[in-house]
């Protein structure tokens, strides 16, 4: 077995044996119930635990919010009818009447109230703060009208709710996971109802008939997580899903040749970016010889060089199979915030070796690679290809390829020197991807919640809050865009390449809209006839 799943003759034989079985192994489901394999699932049940793409592709079926996106993250009205700016520092927010809780009870403007107070109690390691991190008090007009005043002026507060789960005030008063994992607390106004949860295997729901947006097709709706790329590809050839997500590159061209199976992919919001650790003292880095040495990614030399050392190229057509693209910021071209002034990130080994030998690391040094398995397609592979190509520039680089219930709550605690993990930029806006990573962590201004190399910069700070802040659309762009370059040139976080999504289904059965944050929803899996 390789670190990564089957080993790849036995993963060409699983493959194999489905793709010539020409009919289903398994009898289909009924035509009103749904089977679906995710190479992730959430990681409890609380919607306001965790800001993982994969949990919040979850929650979305068992809990509404505030805002919702459309497949390409442009906000639309969803609880709240509309919104509109009152002064720079308080929105007003029309909420729907008429919407029901799976209990029958009515979703008011105390639910959102409560909700956006419960989220900094109820965040885990991956936190769901940064989605009310402006708001400074929510004033009840009517049981649908909300005003919300933030702590400065917040251009993006729409964007932000896009993540804002809308929980029961009454049944989810004074509830911890437990409650959430047993179904007492579990009650949402979404499109399906909460049935049961075993963790890492299945998600079981059922319709909620009285969906204020209409009836949802399927019955009942299982999600099984299946972490191995090569079985959850098998279970769909052998008629175990009827979809199943984050299909692997390499598998790609065979299903489309496959007469049972469609294809369904389009561009994603994530990006896999490498990140060093520039504290005093970081845990994973020794001299070549093994003895403790200073922290060498202090050095801004040593930084680039570990961008020059990256093939971009390389990893698109030999580790994605052409199905991303490379990156050269940490958002993907066309999100508000993008900058067209930033190079293509070049590849140039020679000179990375003459960084380190002027840094005063000639013969290079140790670090251990730590990464995700399991969460995004490529992850664990692009980490072993970013350890070979450190390597050619002089480093030892032990790769640790390891699951997401493992890295992010370590990586959250500060115990890695170096790693590689993908980020969406879900609201659509950068000032949400530079807010979280780039800015200095800084409670007090609640920006950097995920800046976890310990990097800060108080000028480029300066520019991140003014951008988040300007209302003015073509002023706050310049401001954001100007973030990204400095980030960049400073080698704060390193951009590999930006993933494309992609779905495949039972031809017959499902049709499926590929969306730009990578979520598998239920309720716009459409059937095929």
């Amino acid at each position: 077995m390789s670190r990564h799943g089957l080993a790849p003759t036995a993963r060409r034989l699983a493959l194999a044996a489905a793709l010539g079985a020409g009919i289903w192994l398994s009898p289909p489901a009924a035509a009103q119930d749904l089977m679906v394999g995710v190479r992730g699932g959430p990681e409890n049940i609380d919607p306001h635990f965790s800001a993982l793409g994969t949990h919040a592709s979850a929650m979305k079926h068992i809990f509404d919010t505030l805002v919702w996106s459309d497949e390409n993250l442009l906000p639309k009205p969803h609880l709240a009818e509309s919104w509109k700016v009152l002064s720079d520092l308080v929105w007003d927010f029309k909420l729907r009447k008429g919407v029901k809780f799976h209990d029958g009870s009515d979703f008011t403007a105390a639910d959102v109230k409560f909700s956006i107070e419960r989220i900094p109690q109820a965040s885990g390691p991956t936190t769901t703060t940064i989605y009310v991190k402006r708001v400074k008090k929510i004033d009840i007009i009517d049981p649908h009208t909300i005003h919300i005043t933030t702590d400065t002026p917040a251009a993006t507060l729409p964007n932000d709710f896009i993540r804002l789960f809308i929980v029961s005030s009454k049944a989810a008063k004074d509830s911890k996971i437990e409650d959430f994992n047993s179904g007492k607390a579990a009650i949402g106004t979404g499109p399906y109802k909460y049935v049961s949860w075993t963790p890492k295997a299945d998600l079981v729901l059922t319709r909620h008939d009285n969906y204020f947006l209409g009836k949802p097709h399927w019955a009942k709706v299982t999600f099984r997580e299946v972490t191995n790329d090569a079985a959850r590809v098998a279970s769909l050839l052998s008629g175990q899903m009827d979809l199943v997500d984050y299909v692997p590159p390499v598998d790609v061209e065979n299903l489309r040749k496959d007469a049972r199976v469609k294809v369904f992919n389009g561009t994603s919001a994530y990006v896999f970016n490498m990140t060093p650790d520039v504290r005093e003292k970081t845990p994973f880095v020794k001299g070549i010889d093994g003895k403790e040495i200073a922290n060498p990614f202090r050095d801004k030399r040593v930084r680039e060089a570990l961008s020059l050392a990256v093939d971009r190229k390389a990893i698109v057509s030999r580790v994605m199979d052409g199905l991303a693209a490379p990156a050269n910021q940490l958002v993907p071209v066309g999100t508000f915030g993008y900058s067209e002034k930033i190079p293509e990130a070049p590849y140039d080994p020679d000179k990375a070796k003459k960084l380190l030998a002027e840094a005063g690391y000639p013969n290079g040094f140790q670090v251990a690679l730590h990464c995700t398995n399991d969460r995004l397609p490529g992850d664990g592979k692009t980490c072993a290809a970013l350890g070979q190509m450190l390597s050619r520039i002089g480093l030892k680089v032990d790769v640790n390829a390891i699951t997401r219930t493992i890295y992010f709550p370590a990586q959250a605690k500060g115990e890695y020197s170096l790693w590689m993990n993908g980020w969406g930029t879900l609201t659509g806006e950068s000032s949400y991807t530079v807010g979280s990573l780039l800015h200095t962590k800084d409670d007090a201004v609640k920006l950097g919640a995920f800046n976890r190399s310990s990097y800060s910069n108080p000028p480029l700070d300066k520019i991140i809050q003014e951008g988040s802040s300007t209302l003015d659309d073509p002023k706050r762009r310049a401001l954001l865009e100007k973030a990204m370059e400095i980030g960049m040139a400073e080698y704060v976080m390193i951009p590999i390449v930006n993933l494309h999504t992609i779905w495949a289904g039972k031809a017959d059965k499902v049709v499926y809209a590929p969306r730009v944050d990578e979520d598998t929803l239920a309720f716009h899996i459409k059937p095929a006839k």
